[in-house]
């Protein structure tokens, strides 16, 4: 991964995303099986395919990475966020690393803590990957409001995000430093202007955020769905 973000240091975090995303996109095409687009339409198909879903381990960290760069630009103001995400790629890239070939599919880590009865006991690799998870769903929601308007107020565009996305699975602890953070966010302007990079202009901007959402969204599904499969996307923090 590391040598991935070297390359890419003059890209934009969004431009980055982009070609991640279409990445993760070409290799699950290439993972896919005949009969499961043939027999996409039937219940009991569906649902094996979900428990035997490809979900690249490496590429999702390196989109989970691309958001720790946009807070390390933003300031102090996300580091209680900053710190869980990293925190949280740190765990599942260790375990990836212990098995490189079996643990590139994000799946089979869930597998092996599941059955090992861990999944939801102290910091495990599937509580990591659930709020890797809805830290993309914030991400996701915010870039959309964004997307619809650049001018938007930022306080309310990143608290209407946050209500819809994390509020919910976050208790008193959690909701309380992010009421901090907000109030220490910078304005609009200067927020676009770092997600935006140099020479490209607003109607570029938004037309990379509108790809990048809507190459982001079926991948946010899919985890979604495996986690609801597995039984571990009810979890909520303190």
């Amino acid at each position: 991964m590391k040598r991935r973000r070297d390359m890419e240091i003059e890209a934009t975090e969004i431009r980055s995303g982009i070609e991640e995303l279409s990445m993760m996109q070409l290799l699950k095409v290439k993972l896919v099986k005949p009969d499961q687009e043939t027999d996409a339409n039937h219940q009991d198909i569906h649902d094996n395919n979900i428990i035997n879903s490809h979900i690249p381990t490496m590429p999702f960290l390196s989109i989970s990475n691309l958001v720790l760069q946009v807070l390390d630009k933003i300031g102090p103001t996300m580091a209680v966020l900053r710190q869980d995400i990293y925190q949280n790629i740190q765990r599942l890239e260790k375990v990836h690393d212990t098995d490189p070939a079996l643990y590139s599919n994000m799946v089979e880590i869930l597998k092996k803590e599941i059955s090992e009865g861990k999944a939801t006991k102290g910091p495990s690799c599937c509580k990591a990957l659930l709020w890797l998870t809805r830290s993309l769903d914030f991400t996701f929601a915010l870039l959309q409001l964004l997307a619809e308007d650049l001018e938007r107020n930022m306080v309310q565009a990143v608290q209407e995000a946050y209500t819809n996305t994390l509020k919910p699975w976050h208790g008193w602890i959690s909701s309380a430093a992010f009421k901090v953070a907000l109030k220490l966010l910078p304005d609009s302007k200067g927020l676009i202007t770092i997600l935006m990079g140099k020479d490209k202009n607003k109607d570029e901007f938004k037309k990379e955020l509108r790809t990048f959402i809507s190459l982001l969204a079926p991948l946010l599904k899919e985890i979604h769905d495996v986690l609801g499969a597995y039984g571990v996307d009810k979890l909520k923090s303190t």
